[in-house]
């Protein structure tokens, strides 16, 4: 028998919690947030969090992990390229 072998590599986990607690695994930058959306860039695009009283909670570079917590209203994914357009992001901004 033949084991499933992911040939992209890419990875992506999200476990949302009584639309009060996100868990987002696979990210490689965040773009822009506020406390109604957040904007980042996954292995798998970019994507989307709107809600209320977002509140970044863990955002761990080495693990790709990321944590948000508040009433969230939708996840949305899309395939534009964001970095492009809007110049350097968060992360770009902090570790320069």
């Amino acid at each position: 028998m033949e084991d499933f072998k992911n040939t992209s590599n890419k990875f992506q986990n999200i476990v949302l919690e009584n639309r009060e607690k996100l868990n987002v695994t696979g990210i490689v930058d965040i773009f822009s947030f506020d406390d109604q959306i957040i904007i980042m860039e996954t292995e798998l695009g970019m994507l989307t969090i709107k809600g209320d009283n977002l509140k970044i909670n863990k955002l761990s570079i080495d693990t790709s992990d990321f944590i948000v917590e508040g009433r969230i209203s939708s996840l949305a994914y899309s395939d534009s390229d964001m970095g492009t357009k809007k110049g350097k992001s968060i992360l770009g901004k902090i570790f320069k």
